[in-house]
């Protein structure tokens, strides 16, 4: 974290570094783009099963090799901006049909940047 008289810049290199050595990508070619453009991701059927393709790999792949390659990169906060701390949150219902997990999922927003987000298939049943 950095603070000056502008604003705030936070960070993500020692984040992003420690990310790479856990996946074993500290030392391959970076990439340009986050996304590869020559490929882009086909859009999934509304309410089809998520079963993770190797395209998928892929994308996180290719998104570790754009971070290696901007590890600079972080958030600025103006001092200006506004630094309202909201947050979302949603439940999926509809896929615990059979094994009646529901999966649920967040979002937290700091202004109007995002700075965390999750989503999780339950480990329990839903009563």
């Amino acid at each position: 974290v950095k603070q000056s008289e502008e604003g705030i810049f936070i960070g993500r290199d020692k984040y992003v570094a420690e990310i790479l050595k856990k996946f074993d990508f500290s030392s391959v070619k970076t990439a340009s783009t986050p996304i590869e453009t020559q490929k882009p991701l086909v859009k999934d059927a509304k309410v089809a099963d998520v079963t993770p393709k190797l395209s998928y790999l892929h994308a996180v792949k290719w998104v570790f090799r754009y971070l290696k390659g901007q590890p600079k990169l972080g958030l600025w906060y103006h001092r200006a901006s506004p630094f309202d701390l909201e947050a979302y949150s949603d439940s999926d219902y509809i896929r615990a049909n059979l094994d009646r997990k529901s999966t649920t999922g967040g979002c937290q927003f700091l202004g109007r940047r995002l700075i965390s987000w999750q989503c999780k298939k339950q480990t329990i049943v839903a009563t």
